[in-house]
């Protein structure tokens, strides 16, 4: 499971800088509770083959009793509970501030693993203004420079030095004895403990809880019509003596593990609310994440006809990236339309996994060229000799050949169909993947 690093400080230390130089990007998952000013974001991370989730906070005032900067502080308290690491960054130009001194008072009573990140430090390594930061008795201050990306790797570091390496994924063949993992993500109240109270009481499924991690998440294995599954749940599931209980507790922490953690991913919608902001970055993060997935709208009783096409329009639209998934409308209060839900979930596993031979995939990538074959670039036509697999879940195609480097993007999703097509692929990604061949020539003199 991937560890989490959470960032907090005072405002205008770069905060916000050192997540973007993180995550490589300006993009972020976003948790949009109702009624708060300032949102935790979260990012995908991975420095020197690390990867790991990052959540950004704003500025942090512990003792304030301004409404809006008390509610940033509960979002900032949330993230440091959630975190494995927590990285305080301070700014070398300003110095330290009462503020600081304030955050470390509180970082110090959370027994979390801090590391203090001296922002801003461009050219200030050997400094003695450093010495100043020691003082917060919170270990070595790193100086680092976010805008420029100068002491980040050995700030990574000594965020995770002590923290175990994480596992390295397992071989398909240890893979295919193995349960079926799936995740049960969606925002709060669509009705994942609805659906999974239902699947493990009234189907009556072979279930146990195991322990899990600081933040609670648990793996529940149990059995469907002889199929073995793994429950990753990100609702909250807790056991009560033999009776299962479920708290509607959100994270999305939480779920962003699970996500990763799993073969398949359940996305449930909330019919009567129509596909919101949150569940397109959660889905966005499922296509990242290379999972397979199944989409489902629960309450789908509970909308008129009406209400049902404008649902159906939105699905379309802002899920469209999504368009190889199965959708299913289901009621997990009345138990309607379980039955497709898990044939649909196989379906998508065995797509996953899928094995395409090598002779069967040249075949095909060479009955796609002589029906449509790639435009020219310049005086040159891509050559596109021979295609092998080359991962599974995502399934991965790598096609060989010469200047495929101005394949367009248009073609690759062309071959991608025919591709889908073959091997009735269904509910799980498709990468298509170009590998050029070295030219002889290229280092020759004229």
């Amino acid at each position: 499971m991937k560890p989490v690093l959470a960032i907090v400080g005072r405002p205008n230390v770069g905060k916000s800088t050192l997540f973007n130089r993180l995550t490589h990007s300006r993009d972020a998952i976003v948790a949009d509770f109702s009624g708060l000013t300032r949102d935790r974001h979260y990012g995908d991370a991975k420095v020197d083959g690390r990867e790991f989730i990052v959540v950004d906070t704003g500025g942090f005032e512990p003792d304030t009793s301004d409404g809006m900067l008390r509610e940033m502080a509960k979002q900032t308290r949330q993230a440091v509970a959630e975190a494995d690491v927590v990285v305080f960054v301070l700014d070398a130009r300003a110095g330290l501030s009462a503020q600081d001194h304030d955050i470390a008072r509180y970082l110090r009573s959370t027994a979390r693993r801090i590391v203090l990140a001296v922002n801003k430090a461009e050219g200030m390594s050997d400094s003695p203004r450093l010495a100043e930061f020691h003082e917060l008795g919170l270990g070595e201050p790193h100086p680092v420079s976010a805008a420029h990306g100068q002491g980040i790797r050995s700030l990574v570091e000594a965020a995770f030095d002590d923290l175990p390496a994480p596992e390295p994924p397992p071989d398909e063949d240890a893979q295919a004895d193995k349960p079926i993992r799936l995740a049960v993500a969606g925002r709060p109240n669509v009705g994942k403990s609805t659906l999974i109270n239902t699947w493990l009481g009234e189907e009556r499924l072979v279930a146990f809880d195991q322990p899990g991690t600081t933040r609670d998440a648990i793996h529940v294995p149990f059995e469907h019509q002889g199929r073995r599954f793994e429950l990753i749940d990100t609702a909250g599931l807790r056991r009560k003596g033999r009776v299962f209980e479920t708290i509607e507790k959100f994270s999305v922490v939480k779920t962003l593990q699970a996500i990763a953690d799993a073969n398949v991913v359940l996305l449930l919608l909330d019919a009567t609310q129509g596909v919101t902001d949150q569940d397109a970055h959660i889905a966005g993060y499922i296509l990242e994440s290379g999972r397979a997935v199944v989409v489902a709208v629960n309450k789908w009783d509970a909308v008129d006809a009406y209400q049902r096409e404008l649902l159906e329009r939105s699905i379309v639209q802002r899920l469209a990236f999504l368009k190889f998934a199965a959708v299913l409308r289901i009621s997990a209060m009345k138990r309607q339309g379980l039955a497709p839900l898990w044939k649909a979930i196989a379906e998508a596993h065995a797509s996953a996994v899928k094995k395409m031979p090598t002779p069967v995939l040249t075949r095909l990538l060479l009955e796609a060229v002589q029906h449509q074959a790639p435009k020219r670039a310049g005086h040159f036509r891509p050559k596109l000799r021979y295609a092998h697999q080359g991962g599974m879940n995502p399934p991965i195609v790598v096609i060989h050949g010469n200047s495929l480097d101005h394949v367009t993007e248009a073609y690759k999703r062309y071959l991608e169909g025919r591709f889908r097509e073959h091997f009735k692929l269904v509910g799980t990604p498709l990468r298509v993947e170009m590998r050029s061949s070295r030219n002889p020539f290229v280092d020759r003199a004229g």
